[in-house]
């Protein structure tokens, strides 16, 4: 695969506006904390339920089960739809809004989670469908699924503005950061690099360098 980059606009912490209505710009806006705060209850509350039907270890392995399955969700998203670059101009214009914008400007600070008016329906949408496939077992897979997305968020967040401490911490944010300034058709994990392994998106001199740490 040719290495494609992309140019960014600014490596600065600050924002483009998106929209000329008030509204929809400061809801554009999001607070990093917000994922943990909104979500965590609602894990909180899915596994209190789970408990009420479930054995400890069936909970548990369809927690992690759920956190495996986000990886994936999270690794297709930005790989197949959030780079996925359309012909059409209005095709181009919300490409731009969902990850463009995050790419052109990657340290703003204000728009490196989720928005609550994409996430929440987002999560309804998964709730039902997990509820749909998965039952019974729905409850504690989702709680996984949901934890996984808290974390995605976080270490997002962490990776552009956080001095991450540690191996683990350090190697992920390396490997965002390759992806911004290096190839952005390469390194598409941000919580975990499992599926770039699976789906060959991790560069052959980093399974070296992987190899032999």
């Amino acid at each position: 695969m040719a290495q494609r980059k992309r140019m960014f606009v600014s490596r600065k912490d600050e924002s483009v506006r998106l929209f000329k209505n008030p509204v929809l710009e400061a809801l554009s806006h999001v607070h990093p904390a917000t994922p943990v705060v909104v979500y965590t209850p609602v894990v909180a509350i899915l596994l209190y339920l789970s408990a009420q039907q479930f054995s400890i270890s069936t909970i548990v392995a369809a927690f992690v089960a759920g956190v495996v399955l986000w990886t994936f969700t999270e690794y297709s998203l930005h790989r197949w739809v959030f780079h996925y670059e359309p012909k059409s101009e209005w095709g181009q214009k919300i490409h731009f809004l969902i990850h463009g914008v995050h790419h052109d400007y990657p340290n703003d600070s204000t728009r490196l989670v989720m928005p609550l008016l994409v996430s929440a329906p987002l999560a309804v949408l998964f709730y039902y469908l997990f509820a749909w496939i998965f039952a019974p077992y729905h409850l504690p897979l989702f709680a996984g699924f949901v934890a996984g997305y808290i974390a995605y968020d976080t270490i997002h967040y962490a990776t552009h503005h956080w001095r991450m401490e540690g191996k683990i911490g350090r190697w992920l944010k390396k490997h965002h950061m390759r992806h911004h300034f290096q190839d952005d058709q390469q390194y598409f994990g941000v919580s975990s690099p499992l599926w770039d392994y699976v789906f060959g998106t991790m560069p052959k001199r980093e399974n070296r360098s992987s190899q032999t740490a």
